[in-house]
């Protein structure tokens, strides 16, 4: 604006004279004073303001001013065009040549000089606790040391195989077969030569080509499982028995295995079983018969169940003939174990000039736990028992037809865990019975899991049957572990009093006890919980009658 107005006070009016013609006034003196003509100076003058500047000089045209500032930016580098040409002469110096240094081969590592019998005995250790797989497959991607440790057959001792996609078949056809064959030949002689224990799971394809590699590159084999499998023909088994002297343990439990290709394999490796797992179907009793007929005098543990599913047919199954067929076995690496669970058995009655059967001298365990109704009795328990001191172990849950007074007379002095609770049971076998204190003060030394879940025992009872682990012990605590209580009749008294009296309890089970105070009817585990209960129950009021 200041140009402006000084420009607009400076202005002559139309028709006036020339500078020249006209007189100089003072105004006129004055600015000549401050800037003279041809100084190079100019003023500037506003209303409160004057400025003397240096002469801008001839004024350009637009175009002239754009060419010039072109010519700048073609000839004036910037900033990057600078950095460029400063690292483009940095590139054209000559660098000094890097000192040669003496080549060093790369250290492999303690690994690598670490004797190979230390590292496969640091990975045995790791088998054994966790098994070869995957540990052994990952070991071997390490370096060539560690996979030369981990392709030891000494590690693969314990094997437990699947096929892709288990249950069915493969995508490729024949293709897919033959390549799961030939990755199956070359693992059996590299890999699984010392193979000790082998378990198959959901074979139902190829398990017979499978047994056939085993029986060929496996003759250390002790331990055989077939687990889902289907279409075991007595030839493999038969040549499989042939093939590894040292089996003496088949599992068949859950699988669709020929009775004729069980019965071949008891026949020729029956001498030196040991144990034998079955799933009761209508041929069990086909593959029970070598065993009657003493086909295998070493077996330890026979273990027989029904699976998940209830199986309504029954079980003739003659305790006589049994121990017969397995007469008085020697205790070895394992103990004597008879399993006959959810099974309906029927044992045959006695005959009436007959005489009691040798018993199981060494049997260690006996189950007859079932969920279905049960036919053993006081009288077939003392047939199967009469002759077994060692026993520790007796499951009777659902075998309501057993009474204290029965067990009583067992032979057994060390039983440490007895089991009799009443499950899925009718309300006309779980009626009032007495006869708890029996089983205590026969017991209560020794017995560490007590199970009496469901029985219709009365309240005073129980606290008599509870009071026996309070006695004296010959100077030492009772060995009770767990306890359950689980909807019986049991008193706030008699439970604080057996908590106070076995400091090893860690688990008691007080689910739907109708005689203890509300908040406490539940499981406890672990020994803070079971103090915590005794803490409650010393100080809750007692529920009303």
């Amino acid at each position: 604006m200041a140009p402006r107005a000084a420009r607009r006070g400076r202005r002559q009016p139309r028709g006036a004279p020339p500078a020249q013609a006209r007189a100089r006034s003072a105004e006129d003196w004055w600015w000549e004073r401050l800037a003279p003509s041809g100084s190079g100076l100019h003023l500037l003058h506003a209303d409160s303001m004057l400025l003397v500047l240096p002469d801008p000089g001839p004024t350009r045209a637009p175009s002239q001013r754009r060419a010039v500032r072109r010519a700048q930016r073609r000839f004036v580098p910037g900033p990057r065009a600078a950095k460029a040409k400063a690292k483009a002469k940095a590139r054209a110096r000559p660098r000094p040549e890097p000192e040669s240094e003496p080549e060093r081969a790369p250290d492999p590592g303690w690994g690598h000089r670490l004797p190979l019998e230390i590292l496969v005995h640091i990975f045995g250790l790791l088998v054994a606790s966790e098994g070869p797989k995957p540990f052994l497959g990952r070991a071997a991607r390490v370096c060539r040391r560690w996979r030369e440790a981990a392709s030891q057959p000494a590690l693969w001792r314990t094997v437990t195989l699947s096929p892709p996609l288990a249950g069915r078949p493969p995508k490729g056809g024949a293709k897919a077969e033959k390549k799961l064959l030939a990755s199956l030949e070359w693992l059996m002689p590299n890999r699984f030569s010392q193979l000790q224990k082998l378990t198959l799971l959901h074979w139902k394809y190829l398990v017979q080509p499978v047994l056939k590699l085993v029986s060929e590159c496996c003759p250390r084999l002790t331990f055989l499982k077939l687990s889902d499998c289907q279409g075991v023909s007595p030839a493999t088994l038969g040549l499989l028995a042939k093939a590894c002297p040292l089996l003496h343990s088949l599992d068949l439990q859950h699988s669709m295995v020929e009775s004729t290709a069980a019965v071949s394999f008891l026949e020729l490796a029956g001498p030196r079983m040991c144990r034998l797992w079955l799933t009761y179907s209508s041929q069990t009793t086909a593959i029970l018969s070598p065993l009657l007929g003493s086909c295998c005098p070493q077996l330890q543990v026979l273990d027989m169940s029904s699976g998940v599913h209830r199986n309504t047919i029954p079980l003739h199954l003659p305790v006589e003939a049994l121990q017969k067929g397995c007469p008085q076995l020697q205790p070895g690496p394992h103990p004597q174990v008879l399993r006959l669970l959810n099974l309906m058995w029927l044992p045959k009655p006695l005959e009436k000039a007959g005489t009691p059967g040798p018993g199981f001298p060494a049997l260690e365990e006996l189950c007859l736990a079932g969920s279905t109704c049960t036919f053993v009795s006081n009288e077939v328990l003392g047939r199967l028992l009469h002759g077994s001191p060692r026993l520790r172990l007796l499951d009777l849950r659902g075998c309501a037809r057993v009474t204290p007074a029965g067990l009583r007379h067992l032979p057994c002095q060390e039983l440490e865990q007895l089991y009799l609770g009443l499950y899925h049971t009718s309300d006309l076998l779980t009626l009032a019975k007495e006869g708890s204190p029996l089983l205590t003060q026969k017991w209560s030394r020794t017995l560490r899991d007590l199970d009496l879940s469901g029985q219709g025992f009365s309240e005073q009872d129980l606290e008599q049957a509870l009071a026996a682990f309070s006695g004296p012990q010959g100077g030492s605590h009772p060995a009770l572990c767990s306890l359950n209580l689980r909807g019986t009749r049991v008193t706030a008294s008699a439970t604080s009093s057996v908590i106070s009296s076995c400091p090893g309890l860690v688990y008691l089970n007080l689910e739907s006890c109708r005689c203890l105070p509300r908040g406490l009817k539940r499981p406890y585990r672990g020994p803070e919980e079971v103090q915590w209960c005794l803490e409650q129950l010393l100080t809750s009021p007692l529920p009303p009658s």
